[in-house]
């Protein structure tokens, strides 16, 4: 990766990276989603390429914090459903990088975002959700969750933006916020870790890379501290717009930059 340390970034350069390591402490304990804003903020700072590489050990910071503090809530049967059809978009996302620039990426992935965000307003719309996750054991309900998995993968693998796509999964799987943050807590603490040996091998995650997390993973456990506050006085309804408009936000990003 190009050399990159933390003493060559800028004092504001250095205060956005904090900042965006806060939000994701933040949206692991409080509002899935919400660090795609994080995502835009590193790739801003610092190289593109290198910015998926500093990213994934502060976002699983955020996953074992978030998995020591909602540990108790995870639903895994819907986890074990999801976890192939991941494999599955994680491979069509490797395939789809061999040809796709910078730019197709992108727009792909924010048009897809937005796609999604609408689909789930109007399902929420039509039909009231139940209050257990149980949608999952239905013929409609598996094939959802292999929908959204293959997106998750394919999302995760191209552009660490697969947050969003598993936020409005479970969201439209009818999890309140608890069982929401459990589960999305356990996938993601899984499956970022399962990336790191293809980072280190792309030669994404390195001492100077690692020397720049140490830095930033401090930042992780306030903002994360702060999620678990604000969680129990967030209501569910308020809580689900706030999780489908940082989705909204993330794909408008990716679209717009």
């Amino acid at each position: 990766m190009d050399t990159m340390t933390l003493w060559h970034i800028t004092g504001w350069g250095f205060a956005a990276l904090a900042f965006a390591a806060l939000l994701v402490g933040f949206s692991k304990t409080a509002v899935s989603g919400a660090n795609t804003v994080s995502l835009a903020i590193f790739a801003a700072v610092l190289p593109a390429r290198a910015s998926t590489g500093v990213l994934l050990p502060v976002l699983i910071a955020g996953d074992l914090l978030a998995v020591l503090t909602y540990r108790r809530h995870a639903h895994w049967p819907t986890l074990w459903r999801l976890f192939p059809a991941v494999a599955v978009g994680v491979v069509a996302g490797t395939l789809f990088l061999v040809w796709a620039d910078d730019g197709v990426v992108r727009t792909s992935i924010g048009a897809i975002l937005l796609l999604m965000a609408g689909v789930t307003v109007w399902r929420r719309r039509t039909a009231e959700a139940g209050d257990e996750p149980d949608a999952v054991t239905t013929r409609a309900g598996r094939a959802k969750a292999r929908s959204y998995g293959v997106l998750g993968g394919f999302t995760t693998m191209v552009a660490n933006a697969g947050g969003p796509v598993m936020s409005l999964y479970l969201l439209s799987a009818g999890f309140r916020k608890l069982g929401f943050l459990g589960t999305s807590a356990f996938f993601f603490l899984i499956v970022n870790v399962s990336k790191v040996p293809f980072s280190a091998g792309l030669g994404l995650i390195d001492g100077s890379s690692l020397l720049l997390d140490a830095a930033l993973v401090v930042f992780v456990v306030p903002g994360a501290l702060l999620g678990k506050w604000a969680v129990h006085r967030i209501n569910q309804r308020l809580f689900e717009q706030l999780v489908i408009a940082a989705t909204v936000v993330g794909g408008l990003q990716l679209l717009l930059r």
